[in-house]
């Protein structure tokens, strides 16, 4: 285990270490440095673009002060950027985290916005609708006897499910899928490569999705349909509406939170159940009945998304230790999904934990994931389509996991299972193939 002036989160090849390397060295943080202070990474040895790293900021691994920085976004604020240490011009804040890079007045309006459009029939109808999406998804491997369950499974339920909800048409999947990996990639080599600019390629896959978001925008104004753009367009709360740019700057979030996420969880799921073939049995023996905990057990072991960063709005103190305006904090949630002061015996996966207050999406605060009811949807519809259609579907293989201190991705991963045969679509079409 590393001591505690060992850890180095701002050196990517921290994250690079395995999974409970990463977790014993939170473990001393939490237990030695609760609240301890890093550099940043220089990125412009890489990029052009990347502006020179500023003063470091406090990494947060403690529950307690995670959820009270949550609770006070009056104080820790979110609009000079939630998803990056560096600070970013704000067009790129923009681009690539609109709604949750913004504090109030404006959060407040947009979030009301965006509610009133996911209206009680259009969630109905969504929610239906993924039933048939990973039937379709399962379908298309399920004769093959094997397959990458990241790319062939895990991705295409929730990349297929926003596209249809907004409206996208298929012939873009891939541009989508493909853009949403750039951003997200921190510069993986897999989606950029070693001669390319990274902040250059995360503006330009940025600007991609936002020009087929006003393309398809302006389209919808002059033909209405029942999806989401038509309604977030056309919503309009207390006299306001979302812009085109808020509404390009909403569908990236979209794309790239409820995409990346939610695959994440399915496919860490995978890896967890095939490593802890005894829980597996567990769920197996009553789907109906686990599915609702299992679900959140697996997005708190994963915690797909590592960190969320604040800036100190006025003169304040955490944990003892005095903050300053400007000054930014870092909210790990895969350290405080594994509080010993919250949860009991936090390193043993458990698919009937309760209670479970995880921080998977989020804690509590005006910025909880707006989408965490539609995640755990798609999370637990695809688990059962797969104990019905692939029982004894497995991992083959360690996971290929993204280079990342941001997302807790999996990019890869073998599996096999015993071949089923066809079935008859249940409505709709078969999902496309995400490569």
């Amino acid at each position: 285990m590393l001591a505690a002036d060992e850890i180095d989160l701002a050196d990517l090849s921290f994250w690079r270490r395995p999974p409970e390397e990463r977790e014993g060295a939170f473990l001393t943080l939490r237990q030695e440095r609760p609240l301890a202070h890093f550099d940043e990474t220089d990125l412009t040895g890489r990029s052009a673009l990347a502006p020179p790293p500023g003063a470091g900021y406090w990494a947060v691994t403690r529950y307690e002060d995670l959820a009270q920085v949550s609770r006070h976004p009056e104080i820790f604020r979110s609009g000079q950027g939630a998803v990056s240490v560096i600070d970013l011009p704000p067009e790129m804040v923009e681009y690539f985290s609109g709604m949750i890079s913004t504090d109030d007045p404006r959060h407040s309006r947009l979030r009301r916005i965006v509610s009133a459009a996911f209206n009680p029939r259009m969630i109905r109808s969504v929610e239906r609708h993924i039933e048939e999406v990973a039937a379709a998804c399962v379908d298309q491997v399920a004769g093959e006897g094997g397959c990458d369950f990241v790319t062939d499974i895990a991705a295409r339920l929730p990349l297929q499910v926003i596209c249809e909800m907004m409206g996208i048409p298929e012939s873009c999947y891939d541009d989508v899928y493909r853009c949403s990996n750039i951003i997200l990639s921190e510069g993986d080599i897999e989606y950029i490569p070693e001669d390319v600019d990274p902040v250059a390629a995360f503006l330009d896959a940025g600007q991609e999705l936002t020009t087929l978001m006003h393309e398809i925008g302006e389209d919808r104004l002059a033909n209405p349909r029942d999806d989401l753009t038509t309604s977030l367009l056309t919503t309009n709360v207390d006299g306001e509406a979302l812009t085109h740019a808020e509404l390009a700057s909403f569908f990236v979030l979209l794309v790239v939170a409820g995409n990346e996420t939610t695959r994440n969880a399915i496919a860490h799921g995978l890896w967890l159940l095939t490593e802890h073939p005894d829980q597996r049995a567990v769920w197996q023996a009553d789907v109906d009945g686990v599915t609702p905990t299992a679900v959140d057990e697996i997005v708190r072991w994963a915690s797909p998304v590592i960190w969320m960063r604040r800036t100190v709005g006025s003169e304040t103190e955490l944990r003892g230790q005095a903050l300053a305006p400007g000054e930014k904090l870092l909210l790990f949630y895969p350290s405080a999904n594994r509080d010993e002061d919250v949860f009991d015996d936090p390193f043993r996966f458990d698919v009937r934990r309760s209670p479970n207050p995880h921080v998977g999406f989020g804690a509590a605060g005006p910025h909880f994931c707006l989408g965490a009811h539609l995640a755990r949807r798609e999370i637990g519809v695809m688990w059962r389509e797969l104990f019905h259609r692939l029982p004894d579907i497995e991992a083959t293989g360690e996971p290929v996991r993204l280079e990342s201190s941001f997302v807790n991705g999996i990019k890869h991963l073998p599996c096999t299972f015993t071949p089923a045969g066809p079935r008859p679509p249940v409505g709709g079409r078969l999902a496309g193939q995400v490569r």
